[in-house]
């Protein structure tokens, strides 16, 4: 995400072992677009250089400088949408990066659900709904429905979205090739 969510993460990160990319703007569609303006895209050149691998034929999977390529974006819809545009060039140019399983999606909480001192996140609907029915209803509830990664100080994007111990991400597979790139011309392309 861009400088707010960015500024957040920098501050929240542990600096030994995480490093962050703001990308800032619209990530360029990756189906749609020739290759050579995928590759002049300022943000993407951004993200090339960061992963240190090079690209087509200098592409070099030992040369990656991170063990974990983490995608992490606002848990709303509009996040949703920059990932899945993160994904279409990672699947399209960084392919190895998936099937050698480098490639993860971070997940962060859509809500702040607290109850006296009681503090919990959640990360969808269902989930705020299945919370809320457990919790005392005599007692005052506060729920914060977080709009954006940029919302969240430094400390609450560690302990919920960039913490080892606490954080919940995906790592993206590519189970059925084929499968997948029909998906990604179908929902993506033309």
């Amino acid at each position: 995400e861009g400088n707010s969510a960015g500024g957040s993460a920098k501050m929240g990160r542990d600096r030994n072992v995480q490093a962050i990319l703001s990308l800032r703007g619209k990530v360029i569609n990756a189906e749609k677009v020739s290759p050579e303006r995928v590759l002049s895209n300022a943000e993407i050149i951004s993200l090339i250089t960061a992963l240190g691998t090079g690209l087509n034929e200098t592409f070099d999977i030992n040369k990656l400088r991170y063990h974990k390529v983490i995608i992490m974006t606002d848990a709303d819809v509009d996040g949703a949408h920059i990932r899945t545009l993160l994904l279409t060039f990672f699947y399209r140019y960084f392919r190895k990066l998936i099937e050698y399983g480098f490639i993860y999606i971070a997940q962060p909480p859509l809500y702040k659900i607290q109850q006296n001192k009681y503090i919990t996140y959640a990360y969808n609907d269902s989930q705020k709904d299945s919370i809320l029915q457990e919790l005392n209803q005599d007692s005052k509830i506060t729920i914060q429905r977080y709009k954006g990664l940029g919302e969240m100080d430094p400390e609450q994007l560690w302990e919920t979205t960039m913490n080892p111990e606490n954080r919940k991400m995906y790592q993206v597979q590519i189970d059925d090739a084929a499968k997948a790139d029909w998906v990604f011309t179908t929902l993506m392309g033309d």
